[in-house]
């Protein structure tokens, strides 16, 4: 089969490689505008447990799993910050990854495989791809591919009140960690984790009205840049914040929510942000993104006729997709009515954060009490150490091999 992937992130790579694994006879080209290593964002987080993105790559290409996991740094909790005073801890541990070096992973690993990855090419209309029997827009949630065809997916597609930007620091964050700070014009928070050695990932978020107050709307990055220093000066321990990636300065966005009726048309199907978004407060949209990709190049290995793949491959990934894109629209909503919560003390704004997107047993405050006891969250950690074992014992990672932690 010719198949043409629009769009060279890691959905577009990673169905080529799982296609290509199930039929070598694929003839596959992924076409990417950029250049190599260029990328928007800094890294990607996941949670470390059954079913996450790791294990995902291991079950389907453990030579490239194995890659990601030796570039992958670990992060032993989650902490939220109130007023640079106050802290409150959380449970979980996972790893996080530079998203330039998943994309330089799966780019050579599917060149290995056959695969014709061109950079650099802009693709304005299908017409060149006339012989394809198969065009697959992997390009982003604002994909020109789905865009030539908006009446025919029933694409919608919603902006979010908050505005974010999506910088790097030379700061190594060894726990996950959320910093709410009041200012003068209202509240600003921060998403911070370890994304590759020696550099760390930020996300800042405002309400609109706190983001014209502190005057970000009128200044260009670099002002913005040195004033989200200053706010955060306490969590960054005086480290700065890098705002240069793929050669230009980050913007202030909002974030695109993504929705369609269906995700394919004729021969042309949707996958990753082109088909669905969920907001980056849940930190999943790499692991769906790859899971659609996988399902796909499963549903053109087991069924011969095109259409039924493409049915079949719908009708999956859209179920799968509608309560993970609930809970998305929760999470938003919450972050975009945060000052309610804001009065409470630290450990009771870190359970409501956590519980953010549905009701809870009540042991489970008792449970979220008892974490903030430094002898009891000791025993958590160690227990998480263990559990860390098991989970990449279960996958297939070699026991031989010492985790890499953040310094």
């Amino acid at each position: 089969m010719r198949i043409v992937c629009v769009g060279g992130g890691p959905a577009g790579l990673y169905f080529a490689i799982a296609a290509k694994r199930r039929d070598a006879g694929h003839d596959i080209t992924v076409i990417e505008r950029d250049p190599p290593g260029a990328t928007y964002g800094w890294g990607i987080a996941c949670r470390d447990s059954r079913n996450c993105l790791l294990d995902v790559l291991y079950h389907h290409d453990a030579q490239s799993a194995r890659q990601v996991r030796a570039a992958a740094v670990l992060w032993q909790g989650r902490q939220v910050r109130l007023r640079g005073e106050q802290t409150g801890y959380l449970g979980h541990f996972g790893f996080g990854l530079s998203r330039a070096t998943l994309l330089d992973i799966l780019a050579r690993r599917a060149t290995e495989l056959g695969v014709d990855v061109q950079h650099r090419r802009q693709v304005d209309d299908l017409s060149a791809f006339a012989d394809a029997d198969l065009v697959v827009a992997s390009d982003g949630a604002n994909s020109r591919t789905r865009q030539l065809y908006g009446e025919h997916f029933g694409t919608r597609v919603t902006v979010g009140r908050n505005r974010y930007i999506w910088l790097g620091t030379d700061k190594v964050f060894t726990d996950f960690t959320f910093a709410f700070e009041e200012t003068p014009a209202g509240w600003i928070w921060l998403y911070a984790y370890p994304s590759s050695t020696g550099f760390s990932t930020c996300v800042v978020e405002c309400s609109p009205e706190t983001w014209e107050g502190l005057g970000f709307g009128s200044g260009d990055s670099a002002d913005s840049v040195g004033q989200l220093e200053k706010i955060f000066e306490h969590v960054l321990d005086g480290h700065g914040l890098i705002s240069q990636s793929r050669g230009e300065p980050a913007r202030w966005l909002r974030f695109t929510q993504v929705y369609n009726q269906t995700w394919y048309h004729n021969n042309v199907v949707l996958m990753g942000d082109a088909a669905h978004t969920t907001h980056f407060t849940l930190g999943a949209g790499t692991k769906l993104a790859i899971s659609d990709a996988v399902d796909l190049a499963q549903s053109l290995f087991k069924h011969s006729e095109l259409s039924v793949a493409l049915r079949a491959y719908d009708q999956r990934r859209r179920a799968a997709l509608h309560p993970r894109q609930g809970a998305s629209r929760t999470s938003m909503a919450w972050f975009e009515q945060v000052d309610r919560y804001l009065d409470h003390d630290v450990v009771d704004f870190s359970y409501a954060f956590s519980t953010r997107r549905g009701n809870q047993q009540p042991w489970r405050y008792q449970k979220h009490l008892a974490s903030q006891i430094p002898a009891l969250r000791a025993v958590q950690r160690r227990f998480n150490s263990g559990r860390r074992w098991y989970l990449a014992v279960r996958r297939g990672e070699s026991a031989l091999i010492p985790t890499k932690r953040t310094p």
